[in-house]
C-alpha cells in the first residue's frame, strides 16, 4: 500500500487510533524516522515537562486556542512513552487508561460508590489523601514523605514534602510561628554572606524552603505566586523602557536612580488604570 493511500493515517477522524499508529510508524524500526527512533524515556521526558508547563502557561494567558494545540502536544508526549513501554513489554496505552481509570474510581467513592456526596472539596482533599496512604501502605512499610517525586519543581516539591510531614504532626500550629523561622533563616543568609559559596547555597535553600511553607500555610501555590511576579515584573520593566525609548534612551544609557523611578510611574500608572 503506498503511504498516501493509508486508510487509518490519512483519516481525519480516526481520534486515539489513529495517534497510536502514527506513533507506532514514527518508531518503526526499519521504516520510521531516524529521530523518534533514538529516542527513550529519558531523552523524552524534557520534553513532557515542557509541554506541561506550555499547557500551565496558554492556561494563564487564557489563550484558549493555544491550549488546544498545547493540549494536543501533551496528549502526544503520554502517547510517546506509552509507545516505548510496549516495545519493552513494560506496559501499553491501553494498560495505562486503564490503570488511571481503576484509580480514579477507587479514589471517588463519592461518586462512583456507596459513600455520602454531601461534603465540601476540603473534605473530599484529605479523604483523598487518606485513600492514597492507604494505596501506598499496601506496598510496604514506607516512611512519611516517601514518594515524593524528585523531579518536581523544586517549590512544588517543598510544599508536598510539608504536607506530608504535618499530616504526622510535624508542623507548626499556626503561621506566627513560620514567620519567626523566616527572620531567623534571613538573618542566618546574611551572616552566610562571608561564608563559602556552598554555605550561602545552604542558608538560600533554608530560606526558599520556609517561603514554601509560608505559602502552604496561607494557601498559595508559591509557583503560581512567583509566576505572576515574573510577568508583573516584565510588564513594569517594559514600561520603563517604554518611557526611556520616549526620552531617546535605552537601559544601557540609563542609570539606576532613573529607571528606579520611572519604575514607580510605572507602577503608578497601572494603579490608576
Amino acid at each position: 500500500m503506498k503511504k498516501s493511500e493509508d486508510p487509518l493515517i490519512n483519516n481525519p477522524n480516526g481520534g486515539m487510533p489513529r495517534l497510536l499508529e502514527i506513533m507506532r510508524r514514527l518508531r518503526d524500526p526499519e521504516t520510521g524516522c531516524p529521530w523518534d527512533i533514538e529516542q527513550d524515556f529519558a531523552s523524552i521526558a524534557p520534553y513532557t515537562i515542557e509541554e506541561a508547563y506550555e499547557v500551565a502557561d496558554a492556561i494563564e494567558r487564557k489563550s484558549w486556542g493555544e491550549l488546544e494545540g498545547e493540549l494536543g502536544d501533551l496528549l502526544l508526549q503520554t502517547v510517546y512513552h506509552t509507545a516505548m513501554g510496549e516495545e519493552k513489554g513494560l506496559f501499553t496505552f491501553e494498560t495505562v487508561t486503564k490503570a488511571i481509570s481503576d484509580k480514579m474510581v477507587a479514589r471517588h467513592p463519592h461518586v462512583f460508590g456507596d459513600e455520602n456526596r454531601d461534603k465540601s472539596a476540603e473534605q473530599q482533599t484529605i479523604d483523598w489523601e487518606k485513600i492514597k496512604a492507604a494505596e501506598r501502605a499496601t506496598e510496604g512499610p514506607t516512611g512519611a514523605l516517601d514518594g515524593v517525586a524528585v523531579n518536581l519543581p523544586a517549590l512544588t516539591r517543598a510544599v508536598k514534602l510539608q504536607k506530608r510531614a504535618a499530616r504526622v504532626g510535624f508542623d507548626w500550629p499556626d503561621m506566627d510561628g513560620v514567620l519567626d523561622k523566616i527572620v531567623e533563616e534571613a538573618a542566618e543568609l546574611r551572616e552566610a554572606a562571608d561564608l563559602t559559596y556552598e554555605d550561602q547555597v545552604e542558608e538560600y535553600g533554608d530560606l526558599m524552603f520556609v517561603m514554601a511553607n509560608l505559602a502552604r500555610h496561607l494557601k498559595i501555590d508559591p509557583e503560581e505566586a512567583l509566576r505572576a511576579a515574573n510577568t508583573k515584573f516584565q510588564r513594569r520593566f517594559a514600561g520603563v523602557e517604554a518611557k526611556l525609548a520616549e526620552m531617546g534612551k535605552t537601559p544601557s544609557q540609563s542609570d539606576l536612580a532613573e529607571m528606579d523611578s520611572l519604575w514607580g510611574q510605572v507602577k503608578m500608572d497601572e494603579r490608576s488604570k
